[in-house]
């Protein structure tokens, strides 16, 4: 982990009246779930889920049916200002290409096509470019208007192809903040330790590229955040606040799906 601070900047000033209700759901446990992953799917906590199902530990089986009560909020009111220059970006000292993501909306390969980065670093003072939209449909139609029709069969084929492509069977292993020589900072600038709900995983960025946003089975969607002397080729760490529940999560196969 390199020692990097990570600065979310606010890009909009929202202000709203929400009603927050609360909706009991049905939960069957399939293998490879655990608890906590099941609270951060729903938003609850494990404690939540405990007491609901008067469970006693944290253990679960799979096929075991558990009582989750999701809150939902509802917008009544909202009113939103947009920053004043959403095209150019000037980046802070702190700053991430995954955190300016999150503020706009877009993707860290995204931000790195854009912009022409051949890696995630970038520097204070520099500009990015935070809407390439037109760019990335032009590029989009003037291929379209060079290439032939192929039939439908074979698209369809092609399709299926690469929905299978995103798909990978990895080795996952857990990890916590608070390990000896640990300085809580993954290698691009997220501190675990002031955001322990945030969903991180390790990865060889040779198979998974850094910043790239992926949902893992038993886990939930995450953020391709670190990188580990141990993790390489299809292996995966994920991020796990709780040192008990990171050891329950021990060692296990699971598919990890890209999502950009």
């Amino acid at each position: 982990m390199k020692k990097l601070f990570l600065s979310l900047a606010a890009v909009a000033t929202i202000s709203s009246t929400t009603a927050i209700t609360a909706s009991a759901e049905e939960v069957v446990v399939k293998r490879g779930d655990t608890l906590w992953g099941i609270s951060q799917d729903y938003d609850v906590s494990v404690e939540q889920i405990k007491q609901l199902n008067n469970l006693t530990s944290n253990l679960i089986f799979p096929n075991q049916n558990l009582t989750v009560t999701r809150n939902t909020e509802s917008q009544v009111a909202q009113k939103t200002t947009a920053p004043s220059n959403s095209s150019v970006y000037t980046i802070k000292p702190g700053d991430t290409l995954w955190g300016i993501g999150q503020q706009y909306n877009v993707s860290v390969n995204e931000l790195m096509q854009w912009n022409n980065l051949s890696s995630s670093m970038i520097y204070s003072g520099n500009t990015l470019n935070v809407n390439g939209g037109n760019v990335a449909t032009k590029k989009k139609s003037t291929v379209a208007s060079t290439q032939p029709s192929q039939p439908k069969t074979q698209e369809k084929q092609v399709q299926t192809q690469q929905k299978e492509q995103k798909t990978i069977t990895m080795e996952s292993t857990a990890y916590t903040a608070y390990c000896t020589g640990c300085s809580g900072i993954t290698r691009t600038g997220i501190n675990l330790i002031q955001n322990p709900d945030m969903k991180v995983i390790a990865v060889d960025p040779n198979v998974i590229p850094l910043g790239t946003e992926v949902y893992v089975e038993g886990y939930g969607r995450a953020i391709a955040g670190d990188t580990g002397g141990a993790i390489n080729g299809n292996k995966i760490d994920v991020f796990i606040p709780s040192r008990s529940e990171a050891l329950e999560w021990g060692r296990r196969t699971v598919d990890v799906t890209i999502l950009d």
